[in-house]
């Protein structure tokens, strides 16, 4: 299969245009459309509801009703205009954790996983702005965290997306000159920016955190369960094809896991079959964090567009 780059994205760095670009895609998700995360793979099911992401009931429009919020389905069903009513009416922020550190900077097949979570991260900005909500981000790079408290209308995301090119260059930076140090620093800095979050978030945000999720420590898990407590909590967990085992090379290759380098080929099954074993672990962790911390969890490959794995592909 072909693969076929997103708009404005050389699948390495980062552009203003290539996040942009996803403004245009969110109202595809705006209610009454179907939520964004039905379309994603979970393997955790959650009850979180609100405003913008999961609806509770329905009944019959009334006037002064959000025509946006009408359901079509059932007003078509009953052939009496019907309104979905939403559990949070004041505006809660939106905030996200984004992972742009040294161990997202891999991609074999389209993207960099540093990518893919920043177009997820562009996308879910936009969807919130179009929801009226405030948007916010903690993003992690090599070896700090950067800070964008929530805000609303258009610099909230442009803000972010500002941050998020500085941090994606800065690291990839930072890799050329002293890989090792970084990989070592990978779990403090991500537990420094959970920490951060927690700081950050006002009781009631909507939370998403998008990574790979290599550097969880009990000192995370921790967090993650207060910021829990009292916000609305979300996991999306970027991985790459070979992870699973997936690729057509067949030749030699060296492969690291921060902790030790080691040559390996990909032409023997054993090899590939090893990859996918490791990674199954890997979603077993994840799975166990999801039920302690009580969030759902999706699944999002860096080797196929961002839109695809959404169903927003038009045409």
């Amino acid at each position: 299969m072909r693969m076929i780059l997103p708009a404005h994205s050389d699948g390495i760095t980062l552009s203003l245009a290539e996040l942009v670009h996803y403004q245009q895609q969110s109202v595809r998700w705006v209610p009454p459309a179907k939520s964004i995360w039905s379309h994603l793979s979970g393997q955790h099911v959650s009850r979180m509801k609100g405003r913008g992401m999961d609806f509770t009931e329905v009944r019959p429009y009334q006037q002064g009703d959000d025509i946006r919020t009408i359901d079509w389905r059932i007003t078509a069903r009953t052939g009496k205009p019907h309104t979905k009513l939403f559990t949070e009416e004041r505006e809660y922020p939106v905030m996200l954790a984004i992972d742009l550190s040294a161990g997202m900077q891999f991609g074999t097949q389209l993207l960099y996983k540093s990518v893919q979570a920043a177009h997820m991260a562009s996308l879910l900005c936009w969807l919130a702005i179009e929801n009226r909500d405030r948007i916010g981000a903690v993003v992690i790079g090599g070896d700090s965290v950067r800070d964008c408290p929530p805000t609303g209308h258009h610099q909230g995301p442009l803000r972010i997306f500002n941050v998020m090119q500085q941090v994606q260059k800065q690291t990839q930076q930072q890799l050329a000159e002293n890989p090792d140090a970084l990989l070592r620093e990978g779990k403090e800095v991500f537990s420094k920016a959970i920490g951060q979050l927690h700081q950050l978030c006002p009781k009631g945000s909507d939370i998403v955190i998008i990574s790979d999720f290599y550097h969880l420590s009990p000192q995370v898990e921790k967090r993650l369960k207060q910021l829990a407590q009292h916000n609305r909590l979300r996991l999306v967990n970027i991985y790459d094809p070979l992870e699973l085992g997936e690729t057509a090379f067949r030749g030699r290759s060296w492969l690291s896991d921060f902790k030790q380098t080691v040559q390996v080929s990909f032409g023997q099954a054993s090899t590939r079959d090893a990859l996918s074993s490791h990674y199954r672990q890997h979603q077993d962790t994840l799975k166990q964090l999801a039920t302690k911390v009580r969030a759902p969890i999706y699944s999002l490959s860096a080797g196929q567009e961002l839109l695809d794995q959404l169903g927003g592909r038009r045409g």
